[in-house]
């Protein structure tokens, strides 16, 4: 199967379901925690999936947010197919990317970067109306120690919550804003900022399209404020939901090595980048599927 065969597949296959301990038949699945994260085995992603392991592989990310895959060897045009299976690419609106590759994203920090892609907790791109689907992360140069990613669990924070609270967020909506995130941030790899960035307002709580789960979608990194309520109101509700959120019960951590993968569900998990490595290089790509308006 070539790329051109590979996007003409517009999203997922797999649809849940509630059997989550039948076994897996083309595929090693080994959970990092009972909530969040799973190791894959038995797979070579530089090479087409027959339709029964992708349909796992898509399950194994439905049953557990964000999966990793290690000792991969892909190319670009691999890695970017490899995404093109779960639907278009989703191209960033302010990071940088491979020369001719917008769908492509550069994740690269050294002895000189003046920061880190993703070092606080966030979901990607939020501030999309249509925030991506999932982001599907390849790393190639590691640090000898350090540069772990935490993911955490949104489902997991939101059925945390007592039933007052969820009763009253049901239904709210809250701002989320690009401009404060982006604008300056890509000035060393010499990338200029645009006119604007994109601003979009989401439910508090969404329901996810594949699992029909609710799972909380704000984030420190672009919610502003939550929509038709007092601004000191918004303020301690957010905080409140962030430090909630932010609970290690609900995290999975991954330590990386060179050639590995992780593919995260971006509708029901946040993650965070460490950046305790300097001054070592961390270096790979990243791509990125489009999602739709989260309801």
């Amino acid at each position: 199967m070539d790329s051109s065969q590979l996007k003409g597949n517009k999203g997922p296959r797999y649809r849940h379901t509630a059997d989550e301990s039948a076994p897996y038949q083309t595929i090693v699945v080994d959970k990092l925690t009972p909530i969040i994260g799973a190791e894959i085995s038995g797979i070579d992603l530089a090479k087409p999936l027959p339709d029964a392991q992708f349909d796992e592989v898509q399950r194994a990310l439905a049953e557990n947010l964000v999966i990793f895959f290690r000792d991969q060897e892909l190319s670009q045009a691999q890695h970017m197919d490899f995404g093109r299976r779960f639907g278009d690419l989703h191209v960033h609106p302010a990071a940088p990317h491979e020369p001719g590759l917008p769908g492509l994203m550069k994740i690269h920090a050294d002895r000189d970067s003046p920061r880190a892609n993703g070092e606080g907790w966030h979901t990607d791109v939020s501030c999309d109306p249509e925030p991506p689907m999932g982001s599907i992360l390849y790393i190639r140069v590691c640090p000898p120690k350090g540069g772990d990613t935490l993911f955490a669990s949104m489902y997991a924070a939101y059925d945390a919550l007592s039933d007052r609270m969820k009763a009253y967020l049901d239904g709210l909506t809250a701002l989320h804003d690009g401009e404060h995130v982006y604008r300056g941030t890509y000035a060393n790899y010499g990338v200029a900022d645009k006119d604007a960035y994109p601003r979009a307002h989401h439910p508090v709580v969404r329901t996810h399209p594949v699992t029909g789960r609710k799972a909380l979608y704000v984030n420190r990194g672009f919610t502003r404020h939550i929509d038709g309520i007092p601004l000191d109101e918004s303020d301690g509700i957010l905080r409140y939901l962030y430090s909630h959120i932010e609970n290690p019960i609900f995290q999975c951590r991954f330590r990386w090595r060179a050639n590995s993968i992780a593919f995260w569900d971006n509708r029901c998990a946040q993650h965070r980048a460490m950046w305790d490595y300097w001054p070592h290089t961390r270096s790979g790509n990243r791509v990125t599927i489009a999602g739709d308006k989260p309801v």
